[in-house]
């Protein structure tokens, strides 16, 4: 079953910046494939999380939240019904946000952020450990999207859906 690993806060703003394709290339036995710069992979061959947590960690720079889920569970969210009924436009990005853990309060869902006036973050739905979203492509939204972490009590790490997608493609040639 190949995993997804999702760095949380590195390669941002100038913090925390490493070369994802090194990291790689230093995974290459364990069949990594690298899905853009924000620290995002996928592990093709079987290994036991807690040891691809303690490889990917000891080959970091620097301490980062390591978050891993099941790659087909990622793939499935490209078919959920959340996606069809939200407005989407080149002024809006969709994106889902994985949290680290279970979630320690599950707010209502639709959520608005901020919850009074025009949005700049839609929570539509969450599957599991996955919430599914949109923002606008304003500089705002994205201090209102920092509020997933308080919103469900766990730290929680967004990519947009464009990435999903390639993280599906790669799963996808895995079960070939």
């Amino acid at each position: 079953m190949p995993l997804v690993i999702l760095l949380r806060g590195v390669n941002v703003g100038g913090h925390r910046t490493f070369r994802p394709s090194v990291l790689a290339r230093q995974l290459q036995h364990l069949g990594a494939v690298n899905v853009g710069a924000a620290g995002t992979f996928v592990i093709r061959q079987s290994v036991a999380r807690a040891q691809l947590r303690a490889e990917i960690a000891r080959r970091l720079p620097f301490e980062a939240e390591i978050v891993m889920c099941d790659g087909r569970a990622v793939a499935r969210l490209l078919t959920h019904e959340a996606w069809g009924a939200a407005e989407s436009g080149p002024g809006i990005v969709q994106f889902v946000s994985v949290l680290a853990a279970a979630p320690r309060t599950v707010p209502a869902l639709p959520h608005a952020l901020p919850p009074s006036g025009r949005w700049l973050v839609q929570l539509l739905a969450r599957e599991q450990r996955f919430v599914l979203g949109r923002y606008r492509r304003e500089m705002p939204a994205i201090a209102n999207l920092g509020k997933v972490d308080a919103l469900f009590g766990v730290p929680a790490t967004t990519r947009n859906l464009n990435t999903i997608r390639a993280i599906a493609r790669v799963v996808e040639q895995v079960g070939r």
